[in-house]
């Protein structure tokens, strides 16, 4: 059986081909008004309520958590819940995104009754703006109305996956608007290896005593301790104004160990011009670097002003996971 003609594959592909058909649709529906209701999410000065039941629910905890670590404050709130107290966590500061594909959970009566109560601006994802949810939203966000991938018709798949792309729309388009940086991102994402990779260098550099460094006229034998001691398999080499003018590696020791390398001082021994990073560039830039300078190296030193202030070493990129 070739894969052309196995029935996992074609299913697959059927699978593929039906939710790319239903992105398709939606991104033709787009007007304007995603415009409007991402001037609502901006203009909010509380929170973006997300809530949705069963599937939809799940998809807009999904959408929650991306607004939130894209710089939009928000959370998910489940409509069951809502009707039994914590409709009190919506205020009259947020804004409402309620998604329900046929616009009928019956669920959300609660929500959009609230909504329309206390002028609580309410943004409606739903492929029918006929429907009890499409009236009652400030602005309409169309879903595809172009069936599921399930043979069935029945299981949400096709649906939620638009939603979810609806969701990404709105959060990339507010960090867009906001102008949020890689930096902003990271003060809300500092766990995992996505976190490691926006630390910045001087956040794990080691400094001060810890930095393995010695004057151009070090005799080698002083060298040699220095760089054993420091453990980072390599020393640098400073001038008498403190700039950092070379470095020395156990590569560089291995290509003089047969020239009288004792008699010699560490400027005769060094690579000069070393490869060096700022303080304020990313652990991920910095792995970048290492990979593809020359043959790969595995330390650098930070500077300022041309003055070593850290070294990092490949292995401490390792323990973060970012190497």
């Amino acid at each position: 059986m070739t894969d052309n003609e196995n029935p996992d594959i074609l299913s697959a592909k059927h699978t593929i081909d039906k939710e790319i058909e239903a992105l398709r649709m939606m991104e033709g529906n787009l007007n304007g008004s995603l415009s409007k209701a991402l001037d609502i999410m901006q203009k909010t000065e509380g929170r973006v309520i997300i809530t949705g039941m069963g599937k939809s629910g799940h998809v807009g905890s999904k959408i929650a958590a991306t607004l939130a670590s894209t710089g939009t404050p928000s959370f998910f709130v489940h409509p069951g819940e809502a009707s039994h107290g914590d409709l009190g966590m919506i205020t009259k500061k947020d804004c409402v995104v309620a998604i329900s594909n046929s616009g009928e959970t019956k669920e959300l009566s609660d929500i959009l009754f609230y909504c329309k109560r206390y002028g609580i601006p309410l943004i409606g994802m739903t492929k029918n703006k006929d429907s009890a949810l499409g009236k009652a939203a400030d602005i309409w966000l169309e879903l595809p109305n172009d069936g599921e991938a399930c043979p069935l018709g029945l299981a949400p798949t096709s649906s939620t996956t638009a939603t979810i792309v609806l969701g990404d729309i709105l959060a990339i388009a507010l960090l867009e608007r906001r102008g949020f940086s890689q930096t902003d991102f990271k003060q809300r994402h500092p766990g995992g290896k996505l976190g490691a990779f926006l630390q910045k260098a001087s956040d794990i550099m080691h400094k001060g005593g810890e930095m393995p460094l010695v004057a151009e006229n070090t005799p080698m034998q002083d060298t040699l301790l220095t760089m054993t001691s420091k453990m980072l398999g390599c020393v640098g080499v400073i001038n008498d104004k403190d700039e950092l003018v070379g470095i020395i590696t156990d590569g560089d020791l291995r290509r003089y160990m047969s020239n009288n390398i004792m008699n010699m001082m560490a400027k005769d021994i060094m690579t000069p011009n070393p490869k060096t990073i700022s303080g304020d560039i990313l652990l991920g830039e910095v792995i970048n670097i290492m990979n593809n300078t020359g043959k790969g190296i595995t330390q650098l030193f930070v500077i300022d002003n041309k003055r070593p202030i850290g070294i990092i070493h490949l292995h401490d990129c390792l323990k973060l996971g970012v190497a």
